[in-house]
C-alpha cells in the first residue's frame, strides 16, 4: 500500500480482511484479518492491473481493493477446502 503509513495499512487491512470474512462467513483473528486485507490488496491490484483497470487511490480505493483481493482469497480458501 504505497503512499499510506503503516499505521493506516493496518487499519486499512485490517477493516478489509473483517469486511471480507463477514461476507464469506469466515471468522479469523485481528492478525489474520490484517494480513489477509493487505495481501488482498496486493492481489487485487495485481489482479485489475492485467484488465486495464485501476481504482482511484487514498483510503476508500485501498479499502475496497483490499475487500475485493481478500474477498478472493477467502472464495479461493473455501475451494480448495472442500
Amino acid at each position: 500500500m504505497q503512499g499510506l503509513g503503516w499505521i493506516l495499512t493496518i487499519v486499512i487491512g485490517g477493516l478489509a480482511g473483517w469486511l471480507a470474512g463477514k461476507l464469506m462467513d469466515v471468522r479469523f483473528g485481528i492478525l489474520m484479518n490484517i494480513v489477509l486485507g493487505i495481501v488482498g490488496s496486493v492481489v487485487a491490484n495485481a489482479v485489475l492491473a492485467q484488465f486495464h483497470i485501476s481504482i482511484a487511490g487514498g483510503a476508500l480505493g485501498y479499502l475496497i481493493t483490499g475487500f475485493l483481493g481478500a474477498s478472493l482469497l477467502l472464495f479461493v480458501v473455501k475451494l480448495v477446502r472442500r
